[in-house]
């Protein structure tokens, strides 16, 4: 994996083409401190990105450090989880750009982040029924929010190939773009992104992601503390300040 900062954005690529960008048994490890690392940095958007025309595989199965024991294998899930949750709560607005395979965790991982665009050739599965394991990186609670509940059975119980263009029918990506037009798309979503107040930004991605599981007067509640939040803060004067003099805004993220 590698990372590269372009202005406000952090791109993070897997980078094993080889191996279709499958994680190894150390990598989810390396995986997480990225994400810890962009939710510390100045950086505003994350997308996440595949090297050599595929996503990602997902666990890298052929990989002989994979642990034997029941207790060691708990502990890389633990690993697994931790970034699947680091990825989901980041404060900041993600995007994954898909192309080629992007199958088990490799297809949660995409799934985690808050806009998917993807190419007419991406390939989605949750595979993992047809490798005699279950869903993982979060896909039995990222999968229902995007395409209900009985297609995501469908999808999990089957682990069958989901192409571009049911992918888009569906709720699994948001656009397809062509390959050559992945990237530049991608940073074409994040500018926007970049261009509202990251403090709401903050407060929208919370309140959407326990949308589901909580009451309407919850969420009103929620609502009513976050905007509270907010009127009181510098960026909102400046919104304010920028509206009236017809300007765009310039954001200090408090």
């Amino acid at each position: 994996m590698h990372i590269e900062d372009l202005q406000s954005v952090r791109m993070l690529t897997l980078d094993a083409p080889r191996r279709m960008n499958a994680i190894p048994p150390e990598g989810w490890e390396e995986l997480h401190s990225h994400i810890a690392g962009f939710e510390e940095s100045s950086q505003r958007v994350l997308v996440i990105t595949g090297a050599g025309g595929d996503f990602c595989a997902g666990a890298d199965l052929t990989d002989r450090r994979l642990p034997s024991g029941i207790a060691e294998r708990n502990q890389l899930m633990r690993r697994v989880g931790a970034a699947a949750s680091a990825l989901v709560k980041t404060t900041k607005p993600t995007i994954a750009a898909v192309d080629g395979i992007a199958v088990g965790a490799g297809m949660n991982l995409a799934l985690a982040c808050d806009v998917v665009i993807a190419t007419p050739g991406v390939r989605f599965s949750e595979i993992f029924a047809k490798r005699g394991l279950t869903l993982d990186f979060g896909g039995t609670w990222l999968l229902p929010r995007l395409v209900g509940l009985q297609r995501a059975k469908e999808l999990a119980l089957s682990g069958r190939m989901v192409s571009a263009s049911e992918a888009i029918a569906i709720g699994l990506c948001l656009e397809l773009v062509d390959p050559d037009d992945l990237i530049p798309r991608a940073l074409e979503i994040a500018d926007g992104f970049v261009s509202a107040a990251p403090v709401p930004q903050m407060f929208i991605k919370q309140a959407l992601n326990r949308s589901f599981e909580v009451s309407l007067e919850e969420a009103l509640s929620f609502e009513g503390q976050a905007q509270a939040i907010c009127h009181s803060s510098d960026d909102a004067r400046e919104g304010i300040r920028a509206f009236r003099e017809k300007r765009p805004p310039e954001w200090v993220g408090r």
